[in-house]
């Protein structure tokens, strides 16, 4: 896409991605318009949405671009914290960031952009490299994806890191952001005990995670929540070699997936797609967790994702 006098909403999370994808943007010649996107958070649960935001128009400031908040508290409530609970209350992990993508970073602010006259929206996120995040993007749709431009998709982060200084921005040293947003400092555990109620480590712990026992590593192979129980094991290798799952969104044909990564950072395995099932060549490393994503590759090229059911 030739951008040069482009109207193109960037979504400024207060980070160092998406400054420098704001601030290649404009050198680039693009009508640049920075947009805070705020999400939703619990009562009483602190988080630094604020800080975020105030750093977010910082780099507005610094880059002379017009600023903007979207208010997606409803959408991310919605799409995001209610289907997380949801899927922990049946025993499944959900990939809240699978979500938020394709409901409210590339769904209602998208749509938002659209409707202010925008020509394309702007991302921070890593398409590439050590710290590609297309394994996120899954979920999205195909059309839309399309109408978004990654500045900092095929960088690495020190490259990104060098720009930040280079264009004198305010958040050059910032450190990366963890974990959920709207949790804040808070752990997922800690939030999941105040949202469900009483103990239940079938909800808590996930399939092929490290359980913290004596006489370990332990990991969990089983759970039973109406039981409130897990099964643990020395080793978490997988026995099977076939992956099930369903709500697939594809940006290609699903016959030209050579490889697919069901674990965020996990290692890529060698199969191929039958119908909603991946077989893999060789037998799993790790045991799919029913709620989290599996995401198709042809070399680096993303095919498509979809929700693990077995």
């Amino acid at each position: 896409m030739d951008i040069r006098g482009k109207k193109i909403f960037v979504g400024l999370s207060g980070g160092v991605d998406s400054a420098v994808s704001a601030a290649l943007l404009k050198r680039a010649g693009a009508e640049v318009t920075g947009v805070f996107i705020k999400g939703w958070y619990p009562p009483e649960m602190p988080c630094t949405w604020a800080a975020e935001r105030r750093d977010a128009m910082r780099v507005a400031a610094r880059l002379h671009i017009p600023f903007r908040t979207f208010d997606a508290s409803a959408e991310y409530k919605k799409s995001v914290a209610d289907y997380m609970l949801s899927e922990y209350r049946v025993g499944r992990t959900p990939n809240p960031d699978v979500m938020c993508n394709r409901e409210v970073k590339f769904g209602a602010f998208y749509r938002y952009a659209m409707s202010e006259g925008a020509d394309a929206i702007a991302m921070g996120h890593y398409r590439r490299g050590e710290k590609d995040q297309s394994y996120f993007l899954w979920a999205v749709p195909k059309d839309i994806l399309a109408k978004t431009i990654f500045p900092v998709g095929e960088m690495e982060k020190s490259e990104v890191r060098k720009l930040a200084k280079k264009f004198n921005l305010p958040v050059a040293e910032k450190k990366d952001s963890q974990g959920v947003c709207f949790l804040g400092s808070v752990s997922i555990k800690e939030f999941l005990l105040r949202e469900l109620g009483s103990y239940n480590p079938a909800l808590l712990y996930t399939l092929g995670q490290k359980a913290p026992f004596p006489d370990g590593p332990w990991f969990v192979v089983g759970k039973d929540v109406e039981k409130k129980e897990i099964s643990v094991s020395k080793t978490r290798t997988a026995t099977i070699k076939e992956i099930s799952f369903t709500d697939a969104n594809w940006f290609s044909e699903s016959e030209r997936v050579t490889e697919a990564q069901y674990r965020y950072r996990s290692p890529h395995i060698i199969g191929r797609i039958e119908e909603d099932r991946f077989v893999s060549a060789e037998p799993l490393p790790d045991i799919p967790a029913p709620g989290q994503s599996i995401v198709f590759y042809r070399n680096e090229e993303l095919i498509g994702g979809g929700s693990i059911t077995a």
